[in-house]
């Protein structure tokens, strides 16, 4: 999982095991309410890719609020 801070809100972007690779999702946090969380994203072959697209995700989502 990776963190950032972006605009005000925590981003997060998640990997989820698979047995044939990593599924995406992204999370997004206000304090400590959870204020919009992405249901998978995509399918990759690492962690990395699919952390990666979760965190795309939620800036373009904070991006599309601002």
């Amino acid at each position: 999982m990776q963190a950032r801070y972006y605009k005000g809100y925590s981003i997060w972007g998640h990997a989820i095991l698979q047995p044939d690779g990593y599924a995406a999702s992204g999370t997004i946090t206000s304090g400590t309410k959870v204020v919009e969380a992405s249901g998978i994203l995509a399918h990759f072959s690492t962690e990395l890719e699919a952390e990666t697209m979760g965190l795309d995700w939620a800036k373009a989502w904070v991006d599309s609020r601002s």
